[in-house]
């Protein structure tokens, strides 16, 4: 049986620490990766920061961390599509509430994920690349096309044009990037926001329209872009996206919903568990409350939403393996490599943390 390592994190606002961990055993339908690359989300950080408020139900010490690539080591007895050697990204779902398990973390050598949240990549892509996708295209397609959301048409290889059109706010952010894609490959137009040095990228995504979020008329602008367009929905990311979408989507005629998947709180300038509780409680009250006054529905999404209905195996099955094999799907923001081993994920997620524009960090193992 192989060694296992872990970037454990002992306890909540702790440091990670990397010493030995199990080696873990599949599951009839899992997967067992041995890790090449892993990347860093804020979800990380901010659970290392605010164990308390997030995520609350972790059992210390854990093992954070929720994408991976790598190769496939071994295979539960119900796994028929992948076989040991197979070139992978996968969705790892451990600090799920009812996962709540390390040997499903990624900040490991040895990761167990379903085999439904993985998808084979080609040769020609790059582990440290295949890392990028995993949660922000799961949070994208979770908020886009699952029921309980904005509930687009699933994408595929030749989608027909659908007439309607996608708003995502934070275009340029890892689930925005995979938004954009996403609702393109479902047939939908696409008006987004950016900076405008991250503009043409986001056009060569699939964006119709970027508009600069700092600029002082940008919703005034976006509301007139959508004279004579029917909305299929808004995904809001990033501070303040929440209102700015709401507003515009009560302007817009159409499915007047807005899926936030940004809180209403921010933990970088420190973490206090009444602020926090007090800012979560009146942040989600406020948009509730400005949804209603505009005629909107909102509600926020889980990335890992889509692991409990059909939108895990349509997008980790169905669409992306051929999408990535035939070059219809872009690896998008790029990947920034910022250490080759276990040791470097907390300066990975302390970078993270200060803050970084259009790109996404990633640990080589």
């Amino acid at each position: 049986m192989p060694t296992n390592t872990a970037a454990w994190i002992p306890a909540r606002n702790r440091p990670l620490e990397v010493g030995p961990a199990p080696y873990p055993t599949p599951g009839p339908d899992q997967i067992v990766i041995r890790n090449r690359a892993v990347a860093v989300n804020p979800l990380d950080w901010v659970i290392q920061v605010a164990g308390r408020v997030a995520y609350s139900w972790l059992k210390y010490p854990f093992v954070l961390g929720t994408d991976v690539a790598g190769e496939v080591v071994e295979v539960g007895s119900a796994v028929t599509r992948f076989r040991p050697g197979d070139r992978v990204l996968a969705l790892t779902v451990g600090v799920e509430r009812d996962i709540n398990s390390a040997a499903q973390g990624a900040f490991q050598h040895y990761t167990a994920t379903s085999e439904m949240l993985a998808s084979p990549i080609p040769d020609d892509l790059s582990h440290t690349d295949a890392a990028v996708l995993p949660l922000a295209l799961a949070t994208a397609a979770s908020a886009l096309f699952q029921p309980s959301q904005i509930h687009l048409r699933l994408p595929a290889a030749r989608p027909a044009l659908t007439g309607e059109t996608v708003l995502i706010w934070g275009g340029s952010t890892s689930v925005g990037s995979n938004a954009i894609q996403l609702a393109a490959a479902a047939g939908y137009d696409v008006i987004t926001t950016a900076s405008p040095r991250n503009a043409g990228p986001l056009k060569e995504l699939g964006a119709g329209q970027v508009f600069d979020y700092r600029s002082p008329t940008a919703e005034a602008d976006i509301v007139d872009a959508f004279r004579g367009r029917t909305l299929a929905g808004a995904l809001a990311i990033g501070p303040g996206s929440g209102p700015a979408c709401i507003r515009i989507a009560g302007a817009a005629r159409g499915n007047r919903f807005v899926t936030t998947a940004t809180a209403p709180v921010t933990f970088e300038k420190g973490f206090s568990l009444g602020r926090t509780i007090t800012g979560m409680a009146g942040g989600m009250a406020g948009l509730q409350l400005s949804a209603r006054r505009h005629g909107v529905r909102t509600k926020f999404v889980n990335g890992a939403g889509l692991r409990k209905n059909e939108v895990g195996p349509a997008i980790f099955r169905d669409f992306l393996p051929a999408a990535l094999a035939e070059g219809r799907y872009r690896i998008a923001p790029p990947a920034t490599v910022v250490g080759d081993s276990l040791a470097d994920l907390q300066h990975a997620m302390d970078q993270q943390r200060e803050g970084v524009s259009a790109t996404k960090l990633v640990v080589s193992l």
